[in-house]
């Protein structure tokens, strides 16, 4: 049988490409891995050393031991809930029929492929616009994009609503998960500050040196780790909590969403009550539970009128009355 040529080449190449997209795709779960890592050994330093070795009261043993495997849990559940949530998908109704993508590629100016833009786009709901006010196009994906989505190089796509690309989670923070993003730092932080505030009396017995043995080292370690991350969660925490009151993204907040009538960083923002209800839900009893209770579908939002919206309103009632 005749070789072709080249065909042993580019299968090589094919598989070193394999290769590669695995080892990067390993890669990517390290900081996960790393983060893992510390909890387990937490759990061993604090139940174990803590409670079981190093506290003599069996009712502070009790009471310590469940309230932390109840923080414990919801942290751990919250956490694999924003790690393995899907981000979704744009609907399909953002994306060009065949005919309508051949026509932009081969629009010869930019005002032609503009227009094809807003011929397709005048049904959907979308208000963002680009910086020069046009449609806003994923050159990659081959469709327009919903409001307050962006393309993820990370992910490869468009993710709907999207606040950033986390590495500790291995996933975007988006629309589909930021309810679970948000509740794994609380969760987090409670968690560091409950084992910061049980051991820091043995802390200070240690430098004390009335504590002996291995175990006095984990106790001394899980302090400083833990007051550390609480350090870190804290400003994430609230910073998050400040931007669901405003209702906008981390990537809203560096650059402002572009409508009509210009930028408006608070475009979005519907009164903190709304807000807060648009990412936890209606029920308040799902409120602190990891589980999706998230508004709507990720594409359409409710906008704040602008300036411009108030007065057209007001001259078509005005004009109505007479």
């Amino acid at each position: 049988m005749m070789a072709i040529p080249g065909s042993r080449s580019s299968s090589t190449t094919s598989t070193n490409k394999g290769t590669c997209s695995v080892c990067i795709k390993a890669v990517k779960w390290v900081p996960v891995l790393f983060i893992l890592s510390i909890v387990v050994w937490s759990y061993y330093a604090f139940v174990v050393q803590l409670c079981i070795i190093t506290i003599e009261s069996t009712i502070q043993k009790v009471i310590y031991l469940v309230v932390y495997h109840l923080l414990f849990f919801m942290f751990i559940w919250a956490y694999f809930q924003t790690i393995f949530t899907n981000i979704g998908q744009v609907p399909s109704q953002f994306k060009l029929p065949e005919g309508e993508l051949e026509r932009l590629t081969h629009a010869e100016t930019e005002e032609m492929q503009n227009a094809i833009l807003e011929r397709f786009s005048q049904n959907l709901p979308n208000r963002n616009r680009t910086i020069n006010g046009n449609v806003r196009y994923c050159e990659k994906c081959k469709h327009v994009k919903p409001d307050r989505s962006h393309h993820c190089s990370v992910c490869g796509e468009c993710v709907l609503k999207m606040d950033h690309h986390c590495p500790w989670v291995n996933n975007c923070v988006c629309f589909t998960n930021y309810k679970f993003f948000i509740l794994f730092l609380g969760y987090a932080l409670l968690y560091c500050l409950f084992i910061s505030m049980t051991s820091v009396q043995y802390f200070i017995t240690f430098w004390r040196g009335g504590l002996e043995g291995m175990g006095r080292f984990h106790i001394l370690f899980l302090f400083f780790v833990a007051v550390m991350f609480a350090i870190s969660l804290a400003s994430l925490f609230f910073y998050h909590i400040y931007l669901v009151s405003v209702n906008r993204t981390t990537l809203e907040a560096f650059r402002s969403p572009v409508f009509y009538h210009g930028p408006d960083r608070d475009g979005f923002n519907l009164g903190r009550r709304k807000n807060f209800m648009q990412v936890f839900g209606e029920n308040p009893k799902l409120w602190l539970v990891p589980v999706f209770t998230t508004l709507g579908d990720g594409t359409a939002f409710d906008k704040r009128p602008s300036t411009e919206d108030m007065e057209e309103l007001l001259y078509e009632i005005n004009y109505e009355d007479e």
